[in-house]
């Protein structure tokens, strides 16, 4: 058997409404389904503008822009994300300030934040990792006591909750990704939204080359052409309309694996703290320290057929970001996560008894090596 990390499933109006592009020939960034996604996310996310954008990584480099940061501003963010958060940053000529994240969720530690903040600080990016929402009320009153802005991550977290409030509704803005990996996928594709139009002017102009009504070829800022096709939008649109029955799907997913890995001891798994409602875009699961590793188990179960992938390793180790960001403090959560973390086969193909094989094969390749805590 051989089952992979993720697969996307289009059970709705996706053909449909590509086909009506191809039909119509509307393929490029002009057509009716991209205003359609767009309004459709700002209902979904509880926003008032959304620019649909090519991708997760220029979602998070046009909302940068969007609140302005600039050339020496200072963000605070997690060090255990994808290095898009970063580079995202880099790219406006900000410093991207790492900090340590939590035990028990992996998203950005609060306690870690108010440390990193200087006369430069503009912003905390807030990721939330793996489908579970960050702690929010803690960043947001960090936030306003030093009046900063919120760039709130949401490529992994469509449609989980904190308090009740949707994440993507929660930062000054918000993103994000449509990977064939995530939740709703478009193929490539991202989303930036906010609540403030002035900074949905700014990031509409950024995501098309700065153009200026009256005079289209004369440009008083830089832009890039960071835009959405009709036929990416197109899908999303049949996406989003099954929303509901995808979270369902990966909800159920989770607490299947939930439910089943918990009679494996010493393997830490996902939680759902009491005020969150996670959506488990990946099934993820650690090691305890100092035993085997994650790479260890991960090459044991490919053989068996069982596709999974690492966890991030921590952008404080990255030579990549040598010289264009900074770090505060340590970082033993992230470097554990990275060194014992993984997730499992998570995709909206899975079924009961394909984790059922997959939840087998795990403790048959620990029992095979020995981990003291099965």
């Amino acid at each position: 058997m051989k089952i992979q990390v993720s697969e996307p499933k289009f059970w709705g109006n996706e053909k449909l409404y590509v086909n009506d592009c191809l039909d119509t020939n509307w393929i490029s960034s002009g057509g009716k389904y991209l205003k359609k996604f767009e309004n459709e996310f700002c209902k979904f996310t509880d926003r008032k503008f959304a620019v649909s954008v090519s991708n997760g990584t220029a979602a998070l480099e046009v909302a940068a822009y969007g609140i302005g940061i600039e050339p020496g501003d200072e963000v605070i963010m997690p060090s255990f994300t994808i290095i898009s958060c970063a580079a995202a940053i880099i790219r406006l000529g900000g410093v991207p300030v790492f900090v340590d994240v939590e035990e028990d969720t992996w998203n950005i530690n609060p306690d870690k934040i108010e440390a990193a903040i200087t006369e430069n600080t503009k912003a905390i990016m807030m990721v939330h990792i793996y489908g579970h929402p960050a702690d929010y009320n803690k960043i947001r009153q960090i936030a306003d006591k030093y009046k900063l802005k919120i760039i709130e991550d949401s490529a992994e977290a469509h449609g989980a909750k904190i308090g009740g409030l949707v994440c993507g509704s929660l930062g000054d803005v918000s993103t994000f990704s449509f990977y064939a990996n995530k939740l709703i996928t478009t193929g490539e594709g991202g989303m930036v939204l906010t609540n403030d139009i002035d900074i949905h002017s700014r990031m509409s102009a950024y995501r098309n080359l700065c153009f200026i009504d009256g005079d289209r070829f004369h440009h008083e800022e830089m832009g890039f052409n960071y835009r959405m096709t009709n036929i990416q939008a197109a899908i999303g649109l049949g996406q989003i309309e099954n929303i509901d029955k995808i979270i369902k799907k990966k909800r159920d997913i989770g607490s299947y694996y939930l439910n089943k890995l918990n009679q494996i001891k010493g393997l830490k798994l996902q939680v759902e703290r009491d005020d969150c409602f996670t959506t488990y875009w990946m099934y993820c699961v650690q090691l305890k320290p100092g035993e085997i590793d994650a790479k260890t188990v991960m090459g044991l179960l490919k053989k068996e057929g069982i596709d999974t992938r690492p966890f991030f390793k921590g952008l404080h180790l990255q030579p990549a970001l040598n010289g264009y960001s900074r770090s505060c403090g340590t970082f033993p959560v992230t470097e554990n996560a990275y060194n014992y973390g993984f997730y499992l086969p998570s995709g909206m193909e899975m079924t009961e008894n394909k984790i059922d094989y997959v939840v087998e094969k795990l403790k048959s390749v620990l029992s095979s090596l020995g981990y003291m805590n099965y």
